[in-house]
């Protein structure tokens, strides 16, 4: 895609999914509740998340941040906007989904503008391994 000012736009969407032996109803209850980011979302809470009027506020690698969820669901939409200190919101599409007796969770990783491709692939890694402790804390409880 070219830009009006002739410059390239590079907008590139990457999925990033992971198989979970438990109902999607147990993930959900789980994935979607803010407390439980810290034990499982290093990517995005290092620290306890806190209720701050409409958003919920943690510590993430990148600084601090203002995280909006999309309201509880029978759907299994776990979409959340992530504000960052610079007042820039990351949208950040996610769903849990029945996958026969268990669940598949996927996460959409949209680059951001102006993001290399070191920094994509390396988000997308971070994701990749929040999904997998997801999976870890899971399967074992």
């Amino acid at each position: 895609m070219t830009c009006t000012d002739g410059s390239s736009l590079q907008l590139s969407v990457q999925h990033i999914s992971t198989t979970i032996h438990r109902p999607p109803e147990d993930v959900y209850a789980f994935a979607s509740n803010p407390a439980n980011l810290p034990l499982w979302a290093a990517g995005l809470a290092r620290s306890e998340v806190r209720r701050e009027g409409d958003a919920w506020v943690a510590e993430a690698p990148f600084g601090i941040v203002r995280i909006r969820f999309a309201p509880a669901n029978a759907f299994g939409v776990m979409d959340h906007d992530v504000e960052l200190a610079s007042g820039v919101v990351v949208h950040n599409p996610m769903r849990v989904v029945r996958h026969g007796p268990g669940s598949e969770i996927l996460f959409t990783l949209l680059r951001q503008p102006g993001m290399s491709d070191a920094q994509f692939a390396a988000d997308a890694r971070a994701v990749a391994e929040d999904l997998r402790t997801l999976k870890q804390l899971l399967e074992e409880h």
